[in-house]
């Protein structure tokens, strides 16, 4: 596979090596050295450094434990008795670098930098539902003196056919390893090159992360947004302890509340939405909670600052999320009705939308169904195919009226459409609200942040003020005055 020349209008702005050359370089580097352990889609990454020639003070060893008993003998039993899964591949890496360790004397290679790479991997099934995915990953030293650096992604195959598949594990394998040796200093460009000569068409990375003395400055929910930004999937997750997540794990067969919000700042009334539409959830569906999942959902485009995603507010808003408890999902879902196509990949049980009133009136705006051959119909046939419902929480207007689902105004071609979903019992409204939350808006309390205007804390749920002056979220200056 030869070079490709990157363009940006007319400009060349990059020539990316080909997979050849960059298995080449790294063979010849005479001071990287490790193992590669491939379960499941073939030997596909190590055979480009075989090809590639002067493999022989690269690869110390290449092995396929691909026999699942022979798999077990070599890395352990899993509890679930599953193969390819993170925990799986952890075990391999680990395995892999302490046989080499072992093996192999400092004193008598004391410049080399051991690494093991590994993926396990399932490919398309023969009756081709379900198009597979695997965990990929990398141990490796930039300095035979420093301790382990990790790499792990977690990938979603988007072809139909086994053995492309199979070819484009090859190709991203040595993405990441060359990524992982060359451009370690920059992880944000680290994961575009995962793409050099493969589509996204191809391949969905939905999960990564670093860690090692390499990366200790890096934020692995920064990068889960770049994922998102790079349109490499089409939505990340994140735990309250700042650890990227698998979506498919933490969704799998579980009931779904969601929460979508700018949540800049999380206030009272995000909380209140949130405790009171999980009881009703709850009482409504008759489910379990302990198999309930509450997600706080930000899409792209609440990340954006003059048409650019602006990092640092982004890290506010999750700073909060997360000192709350709480799972947070980055999408790139402008639509209500692709966040819930969305989690329907992965559950068949319950879901609600918990929201306000000005969400369901934009849910009910037809120019952001103009794109869909059915428009609205279309819309609201995915967003309701289910037993989904809509929690609304109320909404203090200008003259001081509440609304709420029985009064709210939505434009009079979708009046009839509004009043069938409401009379189907798909809309509820959140009753035992706290009507003092009802004057609270995120946007006055950003401002009041902004401008040093006294009065903001007692808006926000508790805890939340100190961490934004402690840690000067969301531009707050403590010498910042109304007067200025």
């Amino acid at each position: 596979m030869g070079s490709e020349i990157k363009l940006k209008g007319d400009r060349v702005i990059a020539q990316v090596p080909s997979i050849k050359d960059k298995a080449l370089r790294i063979n010849l580097n005479e001071n990287i050295y490790g193992t590669f352990a491939e379960i499941g889609a073939g030997q596909e990454t190590v055979r480009h450094f075989f090809r590639a020639g002067g493999s022989s003070g690269t690869i110390a060893k290449a092995m396929s434990a691909y026999d699942k008993d022979f798999s077990d003998a070599v890395y352990g039993v899993e509890k679930d008795g599953r193969y390819v899964t993170e925990n799986r591949l952890k075990k391999m890496l680990s395995h892999e670098v302490d046989l080499i360790e072992k093996r192999l004397s400092r004193e008598k290679h004391p410049n080399k930098m051991f690494f093991s790479y590994a993926n396990t991997v399932a490919t398309i099934d023969f009756a081709k539902q379900f198009k597979g995915h695997g965990w990929v990953g990398i141990s490796y030293q930039i300095d035979p003196n420093e301790d382990y650096n990790e790499i792990i992604l977690h990938i979603r195959f988007k072809e139909t056919d086994a053995k492309l598949q199979q070819e484009t594990l090859g190709i991203l394998g040595v993405n990441l390893i060359y990524g992982a040796f060359y451009k370690y200093n920059d992880p944000k460009k680290l994961l575009r090159y995962l793409y050099d000569h493969l589509d996204k068409d191809q391949l969905e990375i939905d999960t990564i992360n670093f860690s090692g003395p390499r990366f200790a400055d890096v934020d692995n929910r920064l990068i889960s947004l770049q994922l998102v930004k790079n349109g490499m999937t089409d939505a990340v997750m994140f735990n309250p302890k700042g650890k990227n997540i698998l979506p498919a794990t933490i969704l799998y067969k579980k009931n779904i509340l969601a929460l979508r919000g700018s949540f800049r700042p999380v206030t009272k009334v995000n909380m209140d939405m949130y405790e009171k539409s999980m009881r009703m959830f709850i009482e409504e569906n008759k489910v379990d909670k302990e198999n309930t999942l509450v997600i706080f959902e930000i899409t792209l485009s609440n990340l954006r600052s003059d048409g650019e995603i602006d990092e640092r507010d982004f890290m506010d808003r999750a700073e909060l999320l997360c000192s709350l408890g709480q799972t947070v999902m980055i999408s790139n879902f402008q639509e209500y009705y692709k966040v819930v196509e969305y989690f329907a990949n992965y559950t068949k049980a319950r879901m609600g939308l918990a929201m306000g009133v000005n969400n369901l009136v934009d849910i009910f705006d037809e120019k952001y169904y103009r794109h869909l051959s059915g428009g609205i119909l279309e819309a609201f046939g995915k967003l309701f195919f289910r037993d989904m419902k809509v929690l609304l929480y109320p909404m203090l207007d200008e003259n001081g009226e509440i609304t709420t689902s029985e009064n709210l105004k939505v434009h009079p071609r979708m009046k009839e459409l509004y009043k069938f979903f409401k009379f189907n019992g798909k809309v509820i409204d959140i009753k035992d609200y706290n009507p003092e939350n009802l004057k609270v808006f995120s946007r006055e309390v950003l401002k009041m942040i902004n401008h040093g205007i006294p009065g903001w804390e007692p808006m926000l749920p508790e805890g939340v003020s100190e961490i934004i002056k402690k840690q000067r979220l969301f531009g707050y200056d403590p010498n910042k005055t109304l007067a200025e």
